[in-house]
């Protein structure tokens, strides 16, 4: 699904030179963490210690987004009844909680397939769910954090969440970013929203749950 880029703005080009900045400082000087965080994730978890998955970037184009486990391995068999809340280790939610998880993302951003400030990147199968509406989240680099992430984190539901992310697309700017990165700051010391209760992070988005345009 191809998704039209959003309007190019003047300050792009230092939104740009912001992350890869920020995202190579920030990695060195959380490489300690992020070393401590390799090793109890290899040690509880085995290997391998970084999650992949393909996720929706700009324009609806797939990358590979990094993660550190959280999960232990599904069990095999077609009838298996785990779900990712039983999935789910001590280990993986301490890191979940304090968004540690993420650190990898930082990698992402400094290849160019996300920007510290966007809309989260979802599965690449949701592309066909969304409404014309929701796909223009699509127009602008994924994010670390966003807008939705500010305003409930998981702990709102689908159709809200998606409006916030396209309220982003049509407001962003680098006075923007800088006010979610200051209020992720506040969150990850203070989480709150880190899933839905019930659920290890979030529902499926099947596309039944937007309301209107």
């Amino acid at each position: 699904m191809i998704v039209p880029p959003a309007p190019r703005r003047w300050d792009d080009p230092l939104k740009r030179a912001v992350d890869v900045v920020a995202a190579a400082g920030l990695l060195v000087v959380a490489s300690p963490v992020i070393a401590a965080v390799a090793l109890a994730v290899r040690v509880k978890l085995g290997s391998p210690v970084l999650f992949r998955q393909r996720r929706a970037g700009r324009g609806g184009e797939p990358f590979e987004l990094l993660k550190f486990r959280t999960m232990r391995p599904a069990p095999p068999g077609p009838w298996t009844a785990a779900t990712d809340a039983d999935r789910l280790t001590p280990l993986g939610k301490a890191l979940r909680r304090w968004s540690l998880d993420e650190l990898p993302q930082l990698v992402n951003v400094l290849r160019g397939d996300m920007s510290l400030v966007g809309p989260r990147p979802l599965p690449v199968e949701y592309l066909p769910r969304y409404s014309s509406a929701q796909i223009r989240r699509h127009a602008v680099l994924p994010g670390v954090t966003g807008w939705a992430q500010v305003n409930g984190r998981n702990d709102t539901d689908w159709s809200r969440r998606l409006q916030h992310d396209v309220w982003y697309v049509d407001h962003r700017s680098l006075a923007l970013d800088l006010r979610i990165l200051a209020r992720t700051a506040y969150q990850v010391v203070r989480p709150h929203g880190v899933s839905q209760p019930g659920q290890a992070t979030m529902t499926e988005f099947t596309g039944t749950e937007f309301t209107g345009e």
